[in-house]
């Protein structure tokens, strides 16, 4: 089970167990390893740190290993750490600051220039991930102050984060594109790094708090707290909290004093760290083979509340998926109120055993999302909740598709999925019709007004003047988003329309390949499977899509309205023919997907790694150890201005 989730949270960034849950679990065998040590293996995962790198982006070793620490559920267990500190170290300073739940980094800078950076991984070994890290604004790609002050080497660790906002912002969209969504802000900033377009990432807001300098050069510093302030003064985002203390007892207080604050923090934590402040003090404690001795960091437990379960309430989602929703009475959790908590699927419930009237154990996973822990009394003479067999929304059946853990509406005039769908088509990513918000749209479909994407070029300004809240301002405001949103390329169209298993990416591959929506619509599974990047799932969901009744009826409507057809990319040429380009490092034109975008627009072929078949290596700054395996192979390198001029 351990092995398992280590697999998932270091490297797919999906874990399935809370850390509460992994870190009991953790606790576990190494109290059965202290009892009979010959069990003790170099591969347990008591004697490793993290996971190993992916294999999806070079490799990077790291020179200073990247050690975890040592984790505390205990106020006995931080004085026992004291004791073994003194020991050693007389009269230690100890240094206190938040722990953030993101992804352990390492910056490298040059003569004050961010040159490379990398994930931990094992703690030996990484992933290079430079130009994603480029692509987060808080990291300073140079340093600040005059060059006086910057030393002549820089290796910086840092964990990179998303914040709270961000977070919640992403799982809004990911559920209204019907697509899961992450756990808590920590899976996804790992899995917003790990992004093989930078330009994803540079969409995710992540942040980061640098907060251990690893190497240096050129410079001397004697504390931990004093290279905070260096870090500080070299404009890197540190700790917003951290202090010295000279006694355990008061560091004890301060990592009370941050935990009554978690819940109001812009950030996710799991902990606070206290750590010796003496460079050579730390020197002295040394380190075992998987986390030093002069730190530690105090794991706060989940706050966990129970109340009554008083209804299960059934959502229905854009492509008819039926999500259960428990509605408990309200309990105050991490912060805030909360009363209401996604089950997930019917197999979820019938784990749980879950009962309406039963008292149920919640908690929020990552401080953030509300989950059901456990139900931890049945009431009485309650029968166990079944999910539904007909739709809530419009009494058609709900059935297991093959394959499928959900229930799923086959209805296609289910006016639940018409209002999902209404919010999907006119949302940023899709046909970005600003004023058709989530309460705009749910009085357009409440009202009749519409029940279909086309019924949207039909409004008028007398039936939006009968909304809610609607004056003519905005009625008139809304009216020209509506036909401004009638010129937008194809592929905002296509993905505006939904087809399930097809993202946005995706439906640019399928508008720039085939040119038109009516050669979208001919297009065989076997045709759209050619396009690189199309598996034959997808390509039979676009086949699926065009193949369901009322499907024609609403393209047709949508062309006589107006609405643009057609892909207006630049015409394709071979200029690239039969050649494989890899982009690495931040260029200064365009973003890397724009750079990509280029080399398949002009017949070649955009990769991720570089091989001997690599033609050309594309660098911006930063390049990374992508440069210089192309430089050990041979592989002519192009500065984005000689790429541009290429392709003239």
């Amino acid at each position: 089970m351990i092995e398992r989730n280590n697999r998932l949270y270091y490297e797919k960034d999906a874990p399935e167990l809370s850390d509460y849950d992994y870190d009991a679990l953790m606790r576990q065998l190494k109290a059965l390893e202290a009892e009979h040590p010959a069990l003790i293996t170099p591969d347990s995962p008591t004697q490793r740190v993290g996971g190993a790198a992916s294999g999806r982006f070079a490799k990077v070793t790291h020179t200073v290993k990247m050690e975890s620490l040592q984790d505390a559920f205990s106020l006995e267990e931080l004085r026992e750490f004291d004791r073994r500190v003194r020991e050693t170290a007389p009269d230690p300073v100890y240094v206190v600051e938040a722990k953030i739940d993101g992804l352990s980094v390492s910056l490298e800078y040059e003569n004050g220039r961010f040159v490379r950076g990398s994930t931990r991984g094992d703690g030996l070994v990484g992933e290079d991930v430079t130009a994603n890290l480029a692509a987060v604004k808080a990291i300073p790609k140079q340093l600040a102050g005059e060059p006086g002050l910057w030393p002549d080497f820089l290796e910086v660790r840092g964990e990179v984060y998303m914040p709270r906002e961000a977070f919640l912002r992403l799982v809004e969209e990911q559920e209204l594109a019907d697509k899961p969504p992450f756990k808590n802000p920590r899976n996804a900033a790992a899995g917003s790094l790990r992004q093989k377009d930078s330009g994803i990432t540079a969409g995710r807001g992540l942040s980061i708090f640098v907060f251990n300098i690893q190497q240096l050069r050129g410079r001397h510093l004697s504390g931990h707290k004093e290279g905070l302030d260096y870090l500080r003064e070299l404009s890197f985002p540190v700790s917003p909290r951290y202090s010295a203390f000279t006694d355990i007892e008061a560091a004890i207080r301060e990592i009370e004093a941050i935990g009554r604050l978690r819940g109001s923090l812009p950030f996710d934590i799991d902990g606070a760290v206290i750590k010796v402040d003496d460079l050579a003090q730390r020197e002295m404690l040394g380190s075992t083979n998987k986390f030093p001795r002069w730190a530690i960091a105090f794991k706060y437990p989940p706050e966990e509340k129970e109340t009554e379960l008083v209804d299960v309430d059934i959502s229905v989602g854009r492509t008819g998926v039926l999500t259960p929703t428990a509605v408990f009475q309200p309990v105050f959790l991490a912060g805030t109120t909360v009363s209401r908590a996604i089950l997930h699927n019917e197999e979820f419930i019938r784990q749980l055993d879950v009962h309406i009237g039963d008292t149920i154990r919640v908690r929020k996973a990552g401080d953030i999302i509300p989950e059901v822990v456990a139900v931890t009394c049945h009431k009485e003479g309650a029968a166990p909740f079944e999910m539904p067999r007909a739709c809530p929304s419009c009494g058609a059946p709900a059935v297991h598709l093959e394959g499928e853990a959900a229930l799923r509406c086959v209805n296609p005039e289910c006016p639940a999925q018409s209002l999902r769908n209404i919010i999907h088509f006119a949302s940023r990513g899709a046909m970005d019709i600003d004023g058709l918000g989530k309460a705009v749209a749910a009085q357009l479909v409440g009202l009749g007004l519409v029940r279909s994407a086309a019924d949207i070029y039909t409004l008028t300004c007398e039936q939006l003047l009968t909304l809610d809240k609607f004056k003519q301002k905005s009625a008139d405001n809304l009216l020209r988003a509506i036909e401004h949103s009638k010129g937008n390329n194809l592929d905002r169209l296509l993905f505006g329309l939904g087809i399930r298993n097809i993202g946005d990416k995706a439906a640019a591959l399928l508008a720039e390949h085939f040119g038109s929506m009516q050669a979208v619509r001919e297009a065989s599974a076997e045709r759209i499977s050619e396009i690189d990047g199309f598996g034959g799932v997808m390509a039979q969901s676009v086949v699926e899509f065009f193949a369901k009744e009322g499907t024609a009826d609403l393209i047709r409507r949508l062309a006589a309205a107006g609405v643009n057809m057609r892909w207006r990319g630049e015409a394709k040429t071979d200029k690239l023919a039969g050649k494989t380009l890899v982009v690495t490092g931040t260029l200064t034109g365009m973003s890397r997907a724009e750079a990509e975008a280029l080399i398949a627009k002009n017949g070649g072929k955009a990769s991720g790694s570089v091989s001997k078949k690599t033609a050309y290596l594309v660098a911006g700054e930063a390049a990374g150890s992508k440069l210089a395996r192309a430089q050990a192979l041979g592989v002519p390198v192009l500065t984005e201005q000689e790429f541009l001029q290429m392709l003239k």
